[in-house]
């Protein structure tokens, strides 16, 4: 899966696969969130006590230092899937 295949309908943790393989040095405060990013599947899916909206909107302000073409199409993807 590339970033130009993201849809509203794309599971989290095919969304997290595509972050596992572009950012090499993963930030310690993303890393939680991102994993558990994996075991999501829709935007309205709970992880633990937490729904995934909490997830993804905690993984984006912990995402500051991934950067470049990939990390911008998916950090604005997953922006519009927590408005």
């Amino acid at each position: 899966m590339t970033t130009t295949e993201l849809t509203p309908n794309t599971p989290l943790y095919d969304i997290a696969t595509i972050i596992r393989k572009d950012w090499n040095k993963i930030y310690f405060g993303a890393k939680p969130y991102l994993d558990a990013m994996s075991s999501l599947n829709h935007i309205s899916d709970k992880y633990m006590f937490d729904d995934a909206k909490t997830i993804v909107r905690y993984f984006l302000a912990n995402a500051s230092t991934w950067r470049g073409d990939t990390a911008k199409a998916v950090k604005t993807h997953l922006k519009s899937l927590v408005k």
